[in-house]
């Protein structure tokens, strides 16, 4: 079941309450590592002076980036149309030195998917392209500090599609405690590694009351829970950005 009124913070609309309002559907950006690119086979990286271009396109054509949580907020009030979605999967060490600071200068937010299991450590699921430090609990503590929406990736970055489920259970359910041990602070976002999910995922995910969840590709599922997103890297350009938020698929309410 979804969080319950008396485990959401006063301040926030309860997750169960969120739904897309009227208008163009909502566009969720997706990025990872922010830092050099001269090695990335898996296209995760995007360059500082790429990122600061791309925010400086969303803002001059009156978008602003915040974070899931508040994007969605604000589309079940019926406004959130200036609004995009910002999320940076991973927990990258190169968040706070590099993306922080240029979403702190064009104004905007975001929501940052951390890995709660592999605090401190580095990218060990990908086999190929360099190694990558990952944010220690104090740097999640610093990036939530800043007004950043902290939420799940998982505990150690598994194809949820392929986990028995004790491990699905596990990976879904745990990271979230642990997250709420790390902050202080409720969690209400999940984002499926590699993007992919099925409905055993979903279920798992809405078990362990999440309010909402990203995916990349999430196929016939859709709703809260199958949120897609637009994969954004160094190759996007003010003309990608453009058919790529023309393009975004309109989610349907279900799963």
């Amino acid at each position: 079941m979804l969080v319950s009124a008396d485990q959401a913070p006063s301040t926030a609309p309860r997750p169960d309450r969120l739904r897309p309002g009227p208008g163009p559907s909502p566009w969720v950006a997706m990025y990872h590592s922010v830092g050099d690119c001269s090695d990335d086979p898996y296209r995760v990286t995007v360059s500082p002076g790429r990122l600061d271009r791309q925010l400086g396109w969303l803002r001059r054509r009156g978008l602003r980036g915040v974070g899931v949580q508040e994007l969605l907020a604000a589309r079940a009030r019926g406004g959130g149309q200036d609004l995009v979605g910002l999320t940076f999967d991973d927990g990258y060490a190169d968040f706070l030195t590099h993306a922080l600071p240029l979403l702190r200068r064009h104004g905007c937010d975001a929501t940052l998917f951390v890995l709660p299991g592999r605090l401190g450590g580095e990218n060990a699921w990908d086999p190929d392209g360099p190694r990558k430090p990952l944010l220690s609990a104090e740097g999640i503590r610093h990036a939530a500090a800043e007004g950043v929406e902290i939420g799940s990736h998982g505990l150690t970055h598994v194809d949820l599609t392929r986990a028995d489920d004790a491990l699905l259970r596990a990976e879904v359910r745990d990271s979230r405690a642990a997250l709420r041990e790390v902050t202080g602070a409720d969690v209400h976002g999940f984002c499926y590694p590699y993007g992919r999910v099925d409905r055993r995922a979903v279920g798992a995910v809405r078990d362990a009351g999440y309010g909402y969840a990203c995916a990349t590709g999430p196929g016939d599922l859709s709703g809260l829970l199958a949120i897609p997103r637009v994969h954004i890297g160094e190759r996007d350009t003010a003309w990608r950005l453009r058919l790529k938020r023309v393009l975004r698929r309109r989610p349907v309410e279900g799963v």
